[in-house]
Order: C-alpha cells, then structure tokens, then sequence
C-alpha cells in the first residue's frame, strides 16, 4: 500500500537516499527515548539511535511491509540494546574493575556526583521505578510524545499509559519531576543528527526496490496515507504483517505538534515527494521554514474553491463567548454566556459522527470569556470572567466526566486565546479590562507556568492557532470589555515557542474581534466576530501561512460573533455565538472546505511539496 512511509522508502530504494531523512526526523525523537529508557545513558542512547537508523536503511530491502515501519525500528531498537547491554556485561575490563580497591571507585563515584549530582539523583530517582513506569516516563518528557501516542507505540491502551503516568509520577517528587523535565530538555538530540545520518548513508549502497512491488492509484493512496499514520504506532505491527484488520483509526484531535525537523526545504526546486505538511517554504524574514516530523506524507489534496456550509443539530444550550474543544472526535462546548451578564457552567458534548448532543459535568467555576485547549486527551479551562477577571484553571477529563482545580495562571484575564505546541499551553493576550501582550506557558506534566516573550501588540478577543509548531495571533480588539468600542484589529503576528521570538506577517483582510480561528490542512480559517459596534460578520477568511497569504472563502450562513468553531474529520463545525440584536444562538453549521473525509482533525497540514535537501543552506 502505498502510504506516507511506503512512498518515501520507494523512493529511497531507487536510489533517492536523502528522502531517508524524512524519515529520520519523523522518528529520531521516538527511538531515541525508547533507546535511552533501555540503557538510561544519554551518550548511548544517541549512539544506538544512530546505529538504528543505519542499520534499517542497510536492511530496507528487506522489510516487506513497508507500512510497519515504525514498528521495525521499535524491534531494531530492542535488539541494539540488548546486544549493547550484553557486551558491556561481558566486556574484557570486567574482571579488573571487579578487583580494584572499592574506594578508589567509591571516589571516583563521588567526584562523578559532584560534577552531575542533579542527573545522578535523577537516575537513581528512576530506577526505583519499576521499567514500565521509566518507560513511559522517558518516552513523555524525552520523546515529545503524547499518551496517545505511546499507547499505539507500546499497544496498548491510553487510558493504561494514563494510569502508568499519573502513578509514576505520584513516585517522584514534584522537585524531581521538574529536575527530569529539564534534564531531558538539556539532553535531546542535537541539531544535526538527521545530517550525519543522511552524510553517513550516502556511502551506502543498498538493493533497489523489487518492480512486482503492487501499488495504489496516487490519489487513492492519498486518502489512506493519514489514517495509516497512527496505525504505524501499533506494537501489533511488530510481527510485520498487513495491515488490512487495523484501518480504521483517525489521526486524534490532540495530537502535539512535536518541535521542527532538520531538513530544509526549497519550494522552487521541486522533487517528487509531495506530502501533507505547513510552514515550508520562505516566510517574510527570508528564513527556513523546517518541516514537521510527524507530517502525514501524502500528495496535495485539493479543495473546493470556496467550501460548502451545512446546518447541523442545535446545540441544546443558546449561548456565546464560551470555549469547545476537540477530544476523541468529540467536541465539548463549555461555559459561556447567555445574555451578555451572566456566566454559565454549562458542558454540552457534540458527536458529529451521530450529530447528537449529550449533557456533561458542569464545569466548577461559571464563567465566559475564558479558552480551552487539550493536552493528552484532557481539556484545561483557563481565565475568564463572571464579575472579576479569573485565573482559574480547571481541567476537564472526558474519560471519567470530571473536573479537577489546576495551579492558576499568574495574570487575571478574559478574552484571551490559548494553543498547544509540544504539549504546553501557551495563554496569549486577553484583557483587564485594556488589552494585554502577555504571554505565559502552562506545564500540564508539572502543574506550573512560566513566563514567555510578550506579543508585540497587546489586544483581547484574539484567536489562535497552530500551524507547523508555530502560533499565529490573529485579529482582536483593544479592550476586553465586550462589545468593544473598538479600534479593532487586523493584525497577524507569529509566535516559535522554540526560540520564543515574536514575528510580524500579513494582515487578516477584516479586521475583527470574537471571531474563531480554526486548521484544516494547515490552513487556518478565520470565522464570524464583528468590527467597532456594527452588525457581526459572517465573513470567512483562509490563511495559508507557507504563502502568507489571505483567501476569501464563502460565508457562514449565520453572521455571529462569540462564536467557537471546532474541526473533526477535515470539516469545521461553527457552534452558537451571538447573532444581530446580541441574542444567543444555538445554531450549529459545518463547514467543508475540501478536504473532509481524510481523517485530518489536527492543527499542522496543509499541501506541500518538499524541494531538494541541501544540508549546506
């Protein structure tokens, strides 16, 4: 079957090597920390990883399912390390060291503990815990990936990876906790190490592909290309067997957008592999944009030219200025308000699949004005306001229809925006009422916030998303006081929580406040809101943030502002808000812009074609 995988490793068996580092970026991360929770030597790990992906570009020839690739690396990697711990078992020094005077050793040990008594105290932190615990431990901090993901990687269950994390962490102190995520921070791959890989196999020759190899038609294997993406993490696949039982699975709404790969990208040098990504190509400053690694590899899907809106069941409570998010393919409409006064606590949850409403768990703290965002299946209500202005943050579980009390974000605000990248929240702007420039990151692993680079426009009832590991701050007013008086803004202004540095880009055609953002295959679509005091929009607006680039697209049925949009399965589904005459509506509409049935619900794809690799530019 031809799949995002499958199509890079043709490629590379007829004789394309550097189309290898794609696939090397995508899972360097992964196999990395599984390397390093078998061995617990950072040195070795990144020397394992190396050996890993050498051996399997050696090997390629030889691996019939293509589709299993991940899970192939996973026994490769397993294999390495039990041979490494083998060998250093049995090396010759054995003996002596065994002979030597203990306390020349035992000094030995202690100036090692003084030189690194922070990681020391870590390591034997770790190892009380017993492997399964460690495990998943070091796959979360060290190897960016989120419970879901582990849970296809190791196969079994998220909601057990949950449990495994939640206990491991009751084990270690809340300092020790801290100490891993910064030890692990300090200590990932370094830059550079798809390069050498791809320098190192460039001497290499291996077999070509076999000519019987059975293909699909190039738009067919388009449409299973996504879906087979998660399946990829299934420890089932470690037989190495078809994967024609498995499909089924989407792509999850709260997938983490992991930190940018290596390879630099030339959009005017075409080579053939074309794939779903964002954020390739030039931007304004002149500078690389780098491919994400998680990218399902695919060809460009083309969409409708301007979308189609459809009308959808009512949600159950009227209301506006409220938050949904996306979990299981489920969206949860929460809190808000439903006469412009008074905050509500109310939690709906819409099935688009049935297009059926259920009611949930009241959410603890009534209030409107507020964001949410979800990191591992769980959703962070964050801010807000019902009299004062809050820092309040509840998370909701969906598993178990509960809440539970967070640390507080450290500024009081409404009207605020929050977007995930690498499994951290980041609470941008909001007001005082005046409109604010803040910018802080909330932890979900550790419970704790930290201050970040302010954006440059201060504005409330902004928008946020998330394309390539990137945030882009979208439109807003002045104040936080609602219906504003306005000036309103246009403005557009990227956010790399990697460097936390703040860029410029093209202006939102209207320039709006209270109106949704939301991606569709790295496109973001701007939603509704209104200008000043006059009438709300229903006016749609598509960025493409590869071209910097703004697109008219066709209306929402109902003008509204206040409204919140949600995406599952590729479509967009626009939820209540407040219409003319600022009465709260019910009303659901789904919108497609081309792209439904791919199974994309995540934020970070768009169509786009990788150019040559050129490691020198």
């Amino acid at each position: 079957m031809r799949t995002e995988d499958g199509y890079i490793i043709h490629k590379c068996l007829n004789g394309d090597s550097a189309a290898f580092g794609l696939l090397v970026d995508k899972y360097r991360e992964s196999i990395y920390a599984l390397a390093y929770s078998k061995l617990r030597n950072f040195h070795d790990a990144e020397d394992i990883t190396q050996e890993v992906f050498l051996k399997a570009y050696q090997k390629l020839h030889t691996l019939k399912c293509w589709d299993s690739f991940l899970a192939w690396l996973y026994a490769i990697t397993s294999n390495l390390c039990k041979n490494f711990i083998r060998a250093k078992f049995n090396r010759p020094d054995r003996e002596f060291i065994a002979e030597q005077d203990s306390k020349f050793f035992d000094y030995l040990s202690l100036n090692f503990y003084q030189e690194e008594q922070a990681h020391e105290a870590l390591y034997e932190a770790l190892a009380l815990l017993p492997e399964n615990y460690r495990q998943v431990l070091t796959l979360y901090y060290l190897g960016g990936m989120s419970s879901r993901e582990i849970a296809k990687f190791l196969g079994t269950s998220t909601n057990t990876i949950e449990q495994r994390l939640s206990r491991a962490r009751a084990k270690l102190k809340k300092e020790m906790l801290d100490m891993m995520s910064k030890t692990y921070d300090q200590h990932k791959l370094q830059l550079g190490f798809t390069f050498r890989i791809v320098e190192m196999i460039k001497h290499i020759k291996i077999q070509p592909a076999p000519r019987s190899t059975p293909w699909l038609p190039f738009g067919l294997s388009a449409a299973t290309g996504i879906v087979l993406t998660v399946l990829m993490f299934s420890s089932h696949l470690l037989s190495l067997t078809p994967l024609g039982s498995l499909l089924g699975s989407p792509l999850p709404g709260e997938t983490k957008v992991m930190e940018d790969g290596e390879l630099p990208v030339d959009v005017l040098e075409i080579s053939e592999i074309t794939f779903l990504s964002s954020g390739q190509g030039d931007g304004n400053d002149g500078a690389k944009k780098l491919p994400n690694r998680q990218n399902a590899f695919a060809p460009p899907l083309a969409p409708s030219s301007k979308g189609k809106w459809t009308k959808k069941a009512d949600m159950p409570t009227a209301r506006g200025i409220f938050s949904a998010s996306v979990v299981n393919g489920k969206i949860y409409a929460i809190g808000g308000t439903q006469n412009l006064v008074g905050p509500i606590s109310t939690v709906e949850e819409y099935d688009p699949a049935a297009d059926k409403w259920t009611k949930k768990a009241d959410m603890p703290t009534a209030r409107q004005s507020f964001s949410t965002s979800v990191v591992d299946g769980k959703i962070y209500a964050i801010g807000g306001w019902s009299g004062p202005f809050h820092t309040t943050v509840e998370e909701y579980d969906p598993a178990t229809d509960r809440w539970t009390k967070k640390a507080d974000m450290p500024t009081a605000r409404s009207e605020l925006s929050t977007s995930v990248v690498n499994g951290k929240i980041y609470a941008i702007g909001g007001g005082r009422p005046g409109g604010l420039s803040t910018v802080e990151e909330y932890n979900p692993a550790t419970d704790k916030w930290t201050k970040k680079a302010d954006m440059p426009t201060a504005r409330a009832s902004l928008s946020t998303s998330v394309v390539n590991g990137k945030i882009y701050a979208i439109g807003g007013s002045v104040t936080a006081v609602w219906p504003g008086p306005g000036p309103d803004f246009s403005t557009v202004e990227e956010y790399d929580p990697a460097t936390d540095k703040w860029t410029k880009k093209t202006d939102m055609p209207t320039a709006r406040f209270s109106f949704s953002t939301s991606v569709v295959n790295g496109k973001i679509y701007a939603i509704g809101g209104m200008r000043d005091q006059i009438p709300p929009f229903s006016t749609v607006e598509e960025y493409d943030s590869v071209a910097d680039k703004w697109a008219k697209k066709a209306d929402m049925p109902t003008a509204r502002v206040g409204l919140s949009t949600s995406t599952v399965n590729g479509k967009i589904y626009a939820i209540g808000g407040i219409t003319a005459g600022f009465v709260a509506t019910s009303t659901v509409e789904e919108y497609d812009p081309g792209f439904a049935g791919q199974g994309i619900d995540m934020e970070g794809k768009l169509p786009a074609t990788w150019g040559r690799m050129k490691a020198g530019k």
